[in-house]
């Protein structure tokens, strides 16, 4: 059934392009509004994680476009991702109204939505970006986890390798893509145990090797579980992992005392209450 949020264009055919999140399982996340734009569009282009999900994509719209065969082992995912964003960016300016359809959030974790968002506004296209349940939405809920309480850093963890980063191990920690980590061609699928014995090493720095961490996927169909597998850090080399693997490092210590910062506010909690503050 169409769902006619979008009001159908009086104007000329001119191309346009809206970026939607399918979120993480089947027919759970996707949005009324998110919905529409696929239902709406004259041609739509599919990033999904499963050959199931663009078999029901398919229902909603005639005209649905796999990128999945564009990867390619030994070819760099970034030549993927411009070929996806000239792909989408043919169609707009050919006057279609296009919908780019990615699972979990659109703009997390995926470079194409941005690009051809950015590319068709600088051309003078509407380009629009809606927001779907990501994996990190997932996780926040599976592994009932507040980033509020502790504060939540989150790093690609090759990112975390190859450049000098501070680690707050009073927080959370959590690592995408550890399956791939220590890639710097973007060319492979996964790498082996050994490029994960060099994060293990780095993070040894702030953590203790028996201190206990959580491999985590996101269910992706109605009828599945999440992964969770808890393991002590030095063992992370030997669990089977793929680029939709996450791992989560909690606190291993408690945050000290900011005194000479509670001091001011004390002061100033005096001033606000003999009213020489607001």
């Amino acid at each position: 059934m169409t769902t006619p949020l979008i009001p159908p264009s009086t104007k000329p055919s001119r191309g346009s392009i809206a970026c939607v999140g399918m979120g993480m399982t089947l027919g759970s996340h996707l949005t009324p509004l998110s919905r529409s734009h696929i239902e709406q569009a004259d041609v739509v282009f599919a990033g999904l994680s499963d050959g199931i999900v663009e078999i029901w994509l398919k229902r909603m719209n005639d005209d649905v476009r796999s990128l999945q065969p564009y990867y390619k082992e030994g070819k760099s995912r970034l030549q993927t991702y411009r070929q996806w964003v000239d792909l989408m960016m043919d169609e707009v300016r050919a006057g279609k109204r296009v919908c780019g359809v990615f699972y979990g959030h659109p703009g997390i974790f995926a470079w194409s939505p941005h690009k051809v968002i950015e590319v068709a506004r600088a051309e003078g296209f509407d380009a629009h970006m809606e927001p779907g349940v990501s994996a990190e939405d997932c996780l926040y809920a599976d592994l009932g986890i507040d980033p509020g309480r502790f504060g939540c850093q989150h790093f690609e963890a090759s990112q975390l390798l190859l450049f000098e980063r501070r680690i707050d191990p009073t927080g959370y920690l959590v690592l995408w893509q550890v399956g791939l980590v220590g890639d710097q061609s973007l060319a492979r699928f996964q790498t082996g145990s050994a490029y994960r014995q060099v994060l293990v090493d780095l993070l040894a720095e702030d953590y203790p090797l028996d201190h206990e961490i959580i491999v985590y996927r996101a269910a992706t169909l109605p009828i599945e579980k999440p992964r969770v597998i808890r393991v002590a850090l030095r063992d992370l080399p030997e669990v089977k992992m793929t680029a939709e693997e996450t791992v989560v490092v909690p606190p291993v210590s408690t945050p000290k005392p900011n005194l000479a910062i509670r001091a001011r506010l004390d002061a100033l909690d005096k001033q606000h209450a003999q009213g020489e503050i607001a």
